[in-house]
């Protein structure tokens, strides 16, 4: 079998596992499989095909992860594009000693903070953002 042959296999068993799993990654390290599939038809040796193909999958997976990370910076809850619940009226009863106070939304009980820091007042609120398993309220 020819070496060209067992890189595009590589590279189509990764891109297969990739649509099974999921894992953008994998498709990185396809590119990679398929630079080491042109360098064996360019005619070099296995080592140099190891190290074309090592260098362009490990550059494309570090590029990915770079811009993975620059493009999803920030948490969820703060983020009113990510977050659902953001805009969603609450009705405040009662204020805490410790600043908090019991909330039914979304058919279950939450625990309400205020967005600020100090509660404003009872009636309605409006959800913030969703801090863990507290809902970050400021009154409307």
């Amino acid at each position: 079998m020819a070496d060209s042959t067992l890189w595009w296999l590589l590279a189509g068993a990764a891109v297969a596992i990739e649509l099974l799993t999921g894992t953008f990654y994998l498709l990185m390290l396809g590119v990679g499989m398929v630079a080491g599939a042109l360098a064996a038809h360019a005619g070099t040796g296995q080592s140099t095909q190891l190290v074309v193909a090592a260098v362009v999958g490990g550059c494309a997976l570090a590029g990915w992860h770079v811009l993975r990370k620059r493009r999803f910076t920030g948490s969820a809850g703060a983020n009113a594009n990510l977050n659902f619940d953001a805009g969603e009226p609450v009705h405040v009863d009662a204020w805490t000693v410790d600043h908090t106070a019991t909330v039914r939304y979304r058919g279950t009980v939450w625990t309400a903070v205020p967005a600020d820091g100090t509660p404003q007042g009872t009636g309605p609120h409006r959800v913030r953002k969703v801090d863990g398993s507290k809902l970050v309220v400021e009154k409307i």
